[in-house]
């Protein structure tokens, strides 16, 4: 499927360390990528360190400052700004030789792009004016990537003066992390993920950059990440009763993919995608209704002829066919491609050990966990040394980790301010339930599943401080990582270029030639994922449970048919495979049934 200019991937977030400063390594490429608004610390060691390291004027900020946290961001991100934009230059200028990063960009563009064809046309030009007229062309075509920044909308933790009051909502984590982006320099895109937070949103209204303008164009966009059509019309009513147009919908597989996992009830990516491609045009007209109306109350005049959104797509893509058939079918714009990253160390900081540990991973290593402090499933690598330390300290009879960072602090059972269920005050805490027969049962209960969570505010920062050899007193440098079930089909170290030619289908790094298709993957996972839920239950089976189950097993039939009907249109395929993709239906069609018919 052909494209007018530039890449049709993208690198989503991963974690909160990995892709922190990617934009300083692939942006000049015209890769766009997203760096995860959390740990302010972390980006304020790395300001520090890109300025020594590139003489740029630096001054701290420190965190007993005030709005310390918003305006580290902005300085952050106007740094990776500043850096993108002189590297850009600089390319732009280079000579067009073997080697040099103006040759690397368009090497690396999809063959089906006019600027990849302008190029070659300039490389088989034997006249040396129309090769330099091409040349001057190019150079004024390109573009570099989008510095995108991602906010879970659920971090959203209260701050509190030295006096113990707490700080106007404005000040909270989330609040604080959005006010970082809206007042940088940037003119990119905002990628809220895991579901809504109304006062957050409410919060957008008071920055003008977010508003369109005459012509329809935005300095800022909003992007929502979303696992259905329904969560998509819902958020996007929400904001555009404000004035406030969502640019991009990111479709993400709700278990196959990285870091936090959210099950959608047993609902497909293929069909989401279907529906989105159908009712597209509704959605759009519908949220038009009530933006406009919105806008001329503010007084903001817009061209509406020329507001329209992206759907994109991410989760579990590993294949050129599977990323151009999601292209070609679904129209989507860009595919997010996420875990295959974490082997390519010139874009993720990711530490020798860890890179190691991950080229060596197979499936079984590569597990949905429950080490969130969130209580949210979480993709993991199994035995990752953050549970390492974990487990030796549950040894020493020093359960918990010491929670500095806070950034996932969410249970408020034991306490009136809510604290971490990885953290060593809340093993204090439930301690005193051993101590009343009457609740020792629920000690056990609580202390086993306080056991497993792991502090991630420090795990999947660990990684960056390792590789930059950054000195944080109170930061342990054991790793988390979680990168989607996907990664278990790679083995081998890359470089940004292996990488982006086997996106485009140049060369394979697939190690695993019994990697399923994505689509079957999801599915299998999905089944995983409710067998593992009815064992959970088995002891204690509701008839809500049983309802949910039910549910669960006719949404995984229903996507299971349409997956069936589509195979013949998947001509991206050989036969052979998609006659493998239907025997794989087949055989978990079988499995579906076996459980169906007894969900208890």
């Amino acid at each position: 499927m052909k494209n007018n200019f530039g890449h049709t991937f993208h690198i989503p977030v991963l974690g909160v360390g990995y892709s922190v400063d990617a934009p300083a390594k692939v942006a000049k490429f015209g890769i766009s990528s997203v760096i995860s608004l959390v740990d302010d610390t972390l980006m304020e060691h790395l300001r520090k360190y890109y300025s020594q390291k590139m003489s740029l004027p630096y001054q701290q900020i420190t965190s007993s400052e005030e709005d310390s946290r918003a305006r580290r961001m902005t300085a952050y991100l106007n740094m990776i700004n500043q850096i993108v934009k002189e590297q850009f230059e600089k390319l732009k200028n280079s000579a067009f030789e073997e080697g040099s990063d103006i040759t690397k960009y368009f090497e690396m563009l999809p063959e089906m792009c006019e600027l990849k064809e302008k190029y070659n046309d300039m490389i088989g030009s034997a006249d040396i004016i129309i090769k330099d007229k091409l040349q001057n062309w190019l150079r004024e075509n390109i573009y570099p990537g989008s510095i995108e920044v991602n906010i879970m909308t659920k971090l959203d933790k209260a701050n509190y003066n030295h006096d113990g009051s707490q700080m106007p909502i404005e000040f909270n984590d989330a609040h604080a992390s959005f006010r970082g982006f809206a007042l940088s320099a940037l003119e990119s895109t905002i990628v809220f993920s895991a579901g809504m937070n109304p006062k957050l949103f409410s919060y957008i209204e008071s920055f003008k950059d977010f508003y369109p303008l005459p012509d329809g164009s935005f300095k800022k966009k909003i992007a929502i990440k979303v696992s259905d059509f329904r969560s998509a019309f819902i958020q996007g009513k929400f904001l555009a009763k404000k004035g406030l147009w969502v640019s991009e919908y990111r479709i993400e597989s709700g278990l196959n993919c990285g870091g936090h996992a959210f099950a959608s009830d047993g609902f497909l990516l293929g069909p989401i995608l279907e529906e989105f491609k159908n009712r597209k045009s509704e959605l759009v007209d519908s949220l038009k209704e009530l933006l406009l109306p919105a806008l001329n109350k503010k007084g903001i005049p817009v061209d509406n002829q020329k507001l329209n959104f992206k759907v994109t797509v991410q989760g579990g893509v590993g294949k050129t066919e599977e990323h151009e058939f999601l292209r070609r079918y679904y129209k989507v714009e860009s595919v997010g491609w996420g875990s295959p990253f974490l082997l390519v160390p010139e874009v993720m900081n990711v530490d020798p050990d860890t890179l190691q540990r991950l080229c060596e991973a197979g499936e079984d290593d590569l597990y949905l966990s429950n080490v969130s402090p969130l209580g949210v499933p979480f993709n993991s690598l199994r035995n990752n040394t953050k549970d390492i330390e974990k487990m030796d300290r549950l040894e020493r009879g020093r359960p918990g980790s010491p929670c500095a960072k806070k950034f996932l602090v969410s249970n408020k059972n034991y306490t009136e301010k809510p604290i971490c269920t990885a953290s060593i005050e809340f093993m204090k805490k439930i301690s005193v339930l051993k101590d009343n027969e009457e609740t020792e049962d629920k000690f056990n209960e609580e202390f086993e599943k306080a056991s497993e969570k792991a502090c991630l505010c420090e795990g999947l920062s660990a990684s960056t401080y390792i590789n930059y050899n950054i000195e944080e007193a109170k930061q342990s440098l054991a790793v988390s990582v979680c990168p989607g079930p996907n990664l278990a089909y790679y083995s081998k170290v890359s470089t940004l270029k292996e990488m982006v030619d086997h996106i485009y289908g140049r060369i394979n790094l697939i190690t695993d030639p019994h990697r399923p298709n994505m689509f079957i993957k999801e599915l299998s996972l999905n089944l995983d994922f409710i067998e593992k839920k009815i064992e959970d239950s088995l002891n204690s089976i509701s008839a809500q449970t049983e309802a949910y189950v039910n549910t669960y097993y006719n949404n995984l039939l229903d996507g299971l048919n349409y997956y069936r009907k589509i195979i013949p249109e998947i001509m991206e395929e050989t036969e052979l495979v998609r006659s493998k993709i239907l025997e794989s239906l087949d055989f978990l069609e079988q499995r579906i049934l076996i459980h169906s018919l007894q969900p208890a």
